[in-house]
């Protein structure tokens, strides 16, 4: 089963934010980076950090680290193209980060108007794995192709915490931060020779199926293997079978709506909100789909899985 990409297009018309609509465009190669950046540039504040939003619970102006995973996630798709805001971004991070290394789940919110409790109830200043993990995990894979932000100071500081945080823990962490250390350790796996071991030692705690339900979530939550190894080519994927990644991939494919849109399993915190979520599903999950392939090599190696292929042999 495909993605049917004209009616994902008149969703996202529809439905979506500008930024997502734009980075739809990127997507599908019909549009242009230089717009994807001036979407993305309403969101940042003079500090060089992002809020306004940009973390679509988390409603307030003032910038977050909850803002800097969707700046970062933006500076990613434009890659190779780079831009000065990223090296801004992580001048940002550094300067609220605590002494450690580690950033807190959240900043304080002068209005919580619009904004999830979790982000407005979150200490300041206590480190978080989970928030540290998110913003680090994404920066890393912007270090790929950004010399920049691959040399500043911060990441390597937000990295070394990250790697102690993994390595300390003594029992399974919170669903949503599982996911987040995982995604980390998969992109530190290109910088730290730490990251073979830690996504080993994350592995444990990772549910052959994929199945992670989010305590304290809404009824029916789950965490889901394209969550932890959402793309083919990295580390991650190899904490699950294939028979697994198909059939999430055709789960995935199947939740496209009537509408042409996506929708996420969490509760919103404003009408605004829970509509920005479905366009940033949908820009994930036509991403995620065209990342793994079509449906007919999905298809195709079902069919091989089961030593059905053409030639008769196993795959």
């Amino acid at each position: 089963m495909a993605a049917n990409l004209p009616a994902a297009a008149s969703f996202m018309a529809t439905h979506a934010r500008l930024l997502d609509r734009r980075r739809f465009e990127l997507l599908l190669g019909n549009g242009g980076t230089d717009a994807v950046l001036a979407a993305v540039d309403g969101y940042r504040n003079p500090d060089g950090g992002y809020g306004w939003g940009l973390e679509p619970d988390l409603r307030a102006p003032e910038s977050q680290p909850g803002g800097a995973l969707h700046a970062f996630e933006v500076f990613e798709e434009i890659g190779p193209v780079t831009t000065p805001h990223a090296v801004r971004l992580c001048d940002w991070l550094a300067s609220v980060s605590t002494p450690d290394g580690g950033l807190p789940f959240a900043l304080p919110v002068a209005d919580p108007a619009g904004c999830a409790p979790f982000w407005v109830q979150a200490d300041p200043a206590a480190a978080s794995l989970q928030s540290t993990a998110f913003a680090t995990g994404v920066a890393l894979r912007v270090a790929r192709h950004d010399r920049a932000v691959r040399e500043h100071p911060w990441l390597a500081a937000a990295t070394e915490y990250c790697v102690r945080s993994i390595r300390e823990l003594s029992g399974p962490p919170h669903a949503i931060a599982l996911s987040f250390a995982v995604g980390f350790a998969d992109a530190a796996h290109d910088f730290h020779a730490e990251a073979p071991d830690l996504l080993d030692r994350l592995a444990a705690y990772v549910p052959p199926d994929g199945l992670a339900p989010v305590s304290g979530g809404s009824d029916g939550e789950t965490l889901r293997a394209l969550d932890f190894a959402p793309l083919p080519d990295r580390p991650a994927r190899a904490l699950f079978k294939q028979d697994v990644i198909d059939a999430e991939l055709q789960r995935l494919a199947g939740g496209q709506e009537d509408d042409g849109g996506w929708r996420v399993d969490f509760a919103s915190f404003s009408p605004a909100a829970e509509l920005e979520w479905r366009g940033y599903a949908t820009v994930r999950a036509v991403s995620i789909l065209q990342r793994n392939g079509s449906s007919e090599d999905l298809h195709q190696r079902r069919r091989c899985s089961l030593g059905r292929g053409t030639s008769g042999d196993a795959w």
